[in-house]
């Protein structure tokens, strides 16, 4: 092979090679960050029920917040949202939301902060 031919396709290999691995890393950053509503589905709707109302059995014992309603959306910030999702929560020195930091990324925490905002009614 003439070193002419190998130094014209050195820059397209090179570009080929580039765009291969961004979109590698792309999607797995967007599997990473996983689905909202799934994540809520499995580790929130038990508490929170599907619809984010706060009446399941568990969610009635635990005293978890209707998230459809937009007053008690108002009274927290995403940060606080984020710290009790991560950190978890505690009443009294009981647990009353187990933390989440160890299971789910910034990202999916993130992204399930924005799903519960839709929940309000």
């Amino acid at each position: 092979m003439s070193r002419e031919f190998t130094d014209r396709k050195d820059p397209l290999m090179k570009t080929i090679v580039t765009v291969v691995v961004c979109l590698y890393i792309a999607s797995a950053l967007c599997m990473k960050a996983g689905d909202a509503k799934t994540n809520w589905a499995n580790n929130c709707a038990q508490c929170h029920g599907p619809g984010g109302k706060g009446d399941t059995k568990m969610g009635k014992m635990l005293g978890a917040m209707d998230l459809t309603d937009p007053k008690k959306q108002a009274s927290f910030t995403d940060a606080k949202a984020a710290a009790a999702i991560k950190d978890g929560v505690k009443q009294n020195g009981k647990t009353t939301m187990k933390a989440f930091g160890g299971k789910l990324t910034d990202d999916e925490i993130k992204a399930l902060i924005a799903y519960v905002r839709t929940l309000k009614k």
